[in-house]
């Protein structure tokens, strides 16, 4: 599978008669086009859109997901498979990209594990969503609307807005400023090729414990997955899509699924020190007996791969600890060895332990830093969303909002500050 990525560069964004991306690379939107092509959905009450760019004193809150602009423009299906296009394998053909683009769902709290973006002060130097041009969606659900169709229905507004934008400045004939290709022979190919590299592969934990933490492959429920092998083309063209409330700090967006940073470095690395072969979809249960599953048919694949290494990412933590660990464990004692990426909940002062399970074989792990760790956030002069939540979303706690506007919380509160995928701001090296 052969995939190309157009990609546009967005360097402003602002309201205007047309959507389109001018020569100085400035995104403009149509805001009643856009929003007809949500509002026609019955399950909300009002669908409204804001701007936020960054290095204004604007505050995104509550944040549920976040989607990069993408549209297919030739070969493998449609974008967002089972969700918005048509149940058919993606990765392959030509997509059209607006980098640096996003766009926001928001609106009255779906669960409480959700989020805050400032895209200015001291909040903005932990979220990567500061960095990119924001098309913010304001949801207010109909009343008596149940929760679980209230999340569907801002996840597939914000799929659909994310796919009209691309369609969009595509049809103008924007022109792109790059082309990424991304191409793996097949396994016997690769193998003659690169003779002496050792054969890694990525382990692509997902969220679906349930109750709002779920996560969708090719529109499926992730939870009724046997770990599966899947091209990592296929997450580039929206096949893996969030639906779930986890805490804000580590929460895998959509966006992040769509440039899962673990995917593009083992990419930059196939046939340099490492033969790529390819990624396994796992999922997060809550039973024992279905981790132990999951956990089983993984390593039994990356068995049959013939790996030599693993690379395990997670989502969430806690309960999802223990699918690390096992993973880690049943990969090790099969001769497999293994990295770990994870972000720790150490406590405020970080002296608690990190993660809810450990085992010796996990002596690789790298850290997306410690969720617990305190910040005061200052106000802003305009707030999109609802600030009331602010005091009763993960990490936040009773008096997190102070009268003058500012918010103390912990990093967990902050949309992406600790991401397990390493799409994150935060980093160490050694001297």
């Amino acid at each position: 599978m052969k995939l190309e990525l157009h990609k546009a560069q967005v360097r402003g964004l602002e309201w205007g008669d047309k959507t389109s991306l001018g020569g100085n690379r400035v995104l403009t939107v149509n805001r009643e086009e856009l929003l007809a092509c949500i509002r026609s959905d019955d399950r909300f009450s009002s669908v409204e859109a804001e701007l936020a760019r960054p290095g204004e004193k604007t505050r995104i809150v509550p944040v549920k997901d976040i989607i990069e602009p993408r549209c297919k423009i030739s070969g493998g299906g449609e974008m967002f498979p089972g969700v918005v296009g048509d149940v058919e394998s993606v990765g392959s053909g030509s997509t059209f990209v607006l980098e640096g683009a996003a766009v926001v769902t928001c609106g009255k709290i779906v669960g409480f594990q959700e989020g805050i973006i400032d895209m200015s002060g001291a909040g903005a130097e932990y979220t990567p969503f500061s960095r990119t041009f924001n098309l913010v969606l304001i949801f207010q659900p109909k009343e008596g609307l149940e929760i679980y169709q209230y999340e569907e229905a801002c996840r597939l507004a914000g799929l659909k807005a994310a796919v009209y934008l691309a369609q969009k400045v595509h049809a103008m004939s924007a022109g792109v400023d790059k082309v990424e290709t991304y191409s793996l022979p097949s396994l016997s190919e690769s193998v003659a090729a690169h003779p002496g590299l050792p054969r890694v592969a990525y382990l692509y934990m997902l969220q679906t414990q349930g109750l709002l933490h779920d996560t969708y492959v090719d529109g499926l429920d992730a939870k009724k997955l046997l770990s599966t092998l899947i091209h990592p083309n296929e997450t580039m063209d929206g096949a893996i899509v969030s639906g779930n409330c986890v805490s804000a700090c580590d929460k895998n967006s959509t966006y992040v699924h769509q440039n899962n940073p673990v995917i593009k470095a083992l990419y930059a690395r196939h046939g340099v020190d490492l033969n790529f072969v390819g990624v396994i979809l796992t999922n997060e249960n809550v039973t024992l007996a279905d981790k132990r599953r999951s956990s089983a048919y993984a390593v039994k694949l990356a068995t049959m791969l013939g790996l030599d290494g693993l690379v395990i990412t997670e989502e969430g933590f806690g309960n999802p600890d223990s699918d690390l660990i096992m993973n880690c464990r049943r990969a090790e004692t099969a001769g497999i060895r293994t990295v770990l990426i994870t972000d720790e909940y150490a406590g405020r002062d970080g002296a608690s332990q990190s993660l809810a399970d450990a085992t010796k074989e996990a002596d690789a792990v790298v850290t997306a830093g410690n969720a617990n760790m305190m910040i005061t956030l200052p106000p802003m002069d305009h707030v999109i969303g609802y600030t009331d939540y602010v005091d009763v979303i993960a990490g936040g706690f009773d008096g997190s909002l102070h009268k003058d506007g500012s918010i103390t919380v912990e990093l967990q509160a902050i949309t992406g500050a600790t991401c397990e995928l390493g799409f994150n701001r935060t980093g160490a090296m050694t001297m």
